[in-house]
């Protein structure tokens, strides 16, 4: 498949424009966040969904050669406020029902971090235990996965964890989007080919979805997030990995503003493209 890109890279536009833009760009999928990415509808709070809306939506796209791989949330699911949890496990609940007429297989999120890096608790894992499997029930019930995605410094940060996860949580609804960029960090990213193969011994038979972004130091020694290509992540390894776990998986582009798209996905798809000719080498 070929690499997509997260919609809100375009920024935050009435959907129909938006889908042009993403479809004069040369992508063939996205990932929606749809209070990230849309504009002339409110999704803020639950229930601004209906399946004409969806459909819309949905036929909007297509008009421009896209589908929509994922539905994103960027939720926190082990908020302290009992009022605000409940409401972020509603918007949730809400993409899961409407992800079928959207033609999204998949909705998926990080968990969750603390902004002022505090320290987690028991409290908060077994909280996120209980969304999830909650989530994971109502996916059952519309044919949906959950994607679910370590990301540093969150409560869920490496992939040790995110197997932890899986494991306390079992259901086949539930699904991995994996991201090596997400995994590193300054103090890592010397020993990066260990941290990623980690990620895809542990979690490679559960990925349903990849996100593609690039990792760096800065000129001060700090890690740094640029876009594909721009940094210093063995890509050859991670689509090496990927083409050998989940061929034809779909792969998000994140990180690159417009003008630096074209470039980072080409380079995707080099590497892609070279490693899936070393997998029918080995395949012979």
């Amino acid at each position: 498949m070929t690499v997509g890109v997260l919609a809100h890279l375009f920024g935050k536009l009435p959907y129909r424009e938006l889908a042009a833009k993403v479809g004069a760009a040369g992508f063939t999928h996205v990932q929606l966040a749809p209070w990230r990415a849309i504009s002339d509808v409110d999704f803020n709070k639950p229930g601004k969904f209906s399946p004409g809306l969806a459909l819309s939506i949905a036929e909007e796209f297509r008009k421009h050669g896209v589908s929509i791989s994922v539905l994103g949330c960027y939720l926190h699911f082990f908020e302290q406020d009992e009022e605000l949890l409940r409401e972020n496990v509603e918007r949730f609940k809400e993409l899961i029902r409407y992800a079928s007429l959207l033609g999204a297989p998949m909705v998926a999120a990080e968990v969750g971090r603390n902004e002022d890096g505090s320290a987690y608790t028991e409290r908060d894992w077994k909280v996120v235990k209980e969304v999830v499997r909650e989530l994971a029930d109502e996916a059952g019930k519309w044919g949906v996965f959950v994607g679910l995605e370590a990301a540093n410094d969150h409560l869920v940060g490496t992939a040790v964890e995110l197997a932890t996860l899986l494991e306390e949580v079992p259901s086949s609804q539930i699904g991995v989007v994996i991201d090596p960029g997400n995994l590193l960090k300054t103090e890592n990213l010397e020993r990066q080919d260990e941290v990623i193969r980690e990620a895809f011994q542990l979690l490679g038979p559960r990925i349903i979805a990849a996100h593609a972004k690039d990792r760096r130091l800065s000129s001060t020694g700090e890690i740094e997030t640029v876009p594909p290509g721009f940094g210093d992540m063995n890509y050859g390894l991670y689509m090496e990995l990927l083409e050998q776990y989940k061929p034809g998986v779909h792969i998000i582009m994140e990180a690159a503003q417009e003008h630096q798209m074209a470039e980072s996905k080409r380079y995707i798809e080099g590497h892609r493209l070279a490693a899936q000719k070393v997998q029918e080498v080995q395949t012979k």
